[in-house]
């Protein structure tokens, strides 16, 4: 049994701390803390135990995190705040000897670049403070990861070409919103694209690649090519990989309102004065769109998110695997009161500190989910809603 620290009371954050309640036997203690404590006190009177508490913290300072840490002393940090926070979290987490766990790379706040020199540059510094850093422990990244580990493992003796495939086929009824924090989902989406073919990065225009794919349970979407921080792990902790991509689907209205967005400068992350104060249009318009947490009540459809891989089997011959899941989020919003894109990453996160709490991937160091053993936490994921399916020498159609 362990003492769980949930910093972020966003969607994702909701799920987590929900999912974390309902496994008492792993996580008896479970505060809840970010910037509003009354969002976290909504969180945490919805679950309604005993063992859950709050508190409240500014994640951009180190000081105010040392102190969270100090007064609640937890075995592991669950971080679903910002990404541009996951640094100043990990200095707390060393500062106060606390592990750490998170679901989305650090990038810094005024450049839309995702990287993990960052966080992998603490890994001497975590292994030295017998420390674990789980970095990407949600859906993609996260769960991504592990079914690429779960394939090399079981089937493959040399994969050669992985494309991870993200779709949403959900509807959610409103003209324009984004799945989760709209700042950091529109500057994913309007980045370059980048894929990794034979050693080399290779960029492209904002989706200037796409197909349709099919996708179990849903059918054709068409799928843009982007980049999504988890390729650059895999590739290097799988070198047999010739071949990494990465494909989410849009549908049409909502890539109209991202040109218009992107045309009129609302995307900008470069600062302007206004009214003599300075603002961020992007940040402004994260203020006026739909609340992501507040998409779930009249979301229909589902997710389907999965690893399309190819290579040779453990016999050399060739072989084509398909690991995926499909979720709902009307069953999402049932069990926790968020859409299916906050549960597909909350669930990961509170499986990874299962993991870590119950002995299973405890390595110091600073490490990415495909570096663990994938069995326990597959086994986990299919119990606690997250169930995935395989399709073997299947048409992956790319």
């Amino acid at each position: 049994m362990g003492k769980v620290l949930i910093i972020g009371a966003g969607g994702v954050g909701t799920v987590v701390a929900h999912k974390c309640a309902q496994n008492p036997d792993v996580f008896n203690e479970i505060v809840i803390a970010s910037r509003t404590k009354s969002k976290c006190d909504a969180v945490a009177k919805a679950i309604g135990k005993p063992n859950v508490t709050t508190d409240q913290v500014d994640a951009d300072s180190v000081p105010e995190l040392v102190a969270l840490l100090k007064k609640h002393q937890p075995d592991i940090v669950i971080n679903v705040a910002l990404p541009y926070q996951d640094l100043t979290i990990m200095d707390a987490c060393l500062e106060c000897g606390v592990n750490y766990l998170d679901t989305a790379n650090y990038e810094p706040k005024d450049e839309a670049h995702f990287e993990y020199s960052w966080q992998w540059a603490y890994k001497e510094r975590f292994e030295k403070a017998g420390l674990t850093a789980i970095l990407g422990c949600g859906f993609d990244p996260g769960v991504s990861g592990v079914y690429t580990a779960y394939a090399a493992k079981h089937y493959f003796s040399e994969m050669e070409t992985l494309d991870i495939v993200d779709c949403n086929a959900g509807n959610h009824g409103k003209a324009f919103a984004t799945n989760f924090n709209p700042e950091i989902n529109i500057r994913e989406i309007t980045q370059k694209g980048k894929y990794y073919e034979n050693g080399e990065w290779i960029e492209t225009e904002p989706q200037e690649i796409h197909k349709t794919l099919n996708y179990p349970n849903i059918g054709p979407r068409e799928s843009y090519l982007l980049y999504h921080e988890e390729l650059e792990s895999l590739v290097v902790n799988f070198p047999s990989i010739k071949r990494a991509r990465f494909w989410m689907t849009f549908g049409q209205e909502y890539l109209t309102h991202l040109r218009v967005i992107q045309n009129i400068g609302m995307a900008s992350i470069d600062p302007i004065m206004y009214n003599g104060q300075e603002i961020v249009p992007l940040q402004f318009l994260k203020a006026v769109l739909p609340n992501p947490k507040e998409l779930g009540e009249n979301y229909v459809g589902e997710t389907s998110i999965g690893c399309r891989i190819s290579g040779k089997d453990k016999e050399g011959k060739p072989l084509t695997y398909y690991i995926y899941n499909n979720c709902s989020h009307e069953e999402a919003f049932k069990e926790t009161g968020m859409q299916a894109v906050s549960y597909t990453t909350g669930v990961p996160a509170m499986t990874g500190a299962m993991m870590f709490l119950t002995g299973k991937w405890n390595k110091p160091g600073v490490h990415n989910v495909e570096e663990f053993d994938p069995d326990p936490f597959l086994d986990v994921l299919n119990k606690q809603g997250l169930p995935w399916h395989e399709i073997i020498n299947g048409d992956l159609e790319l």
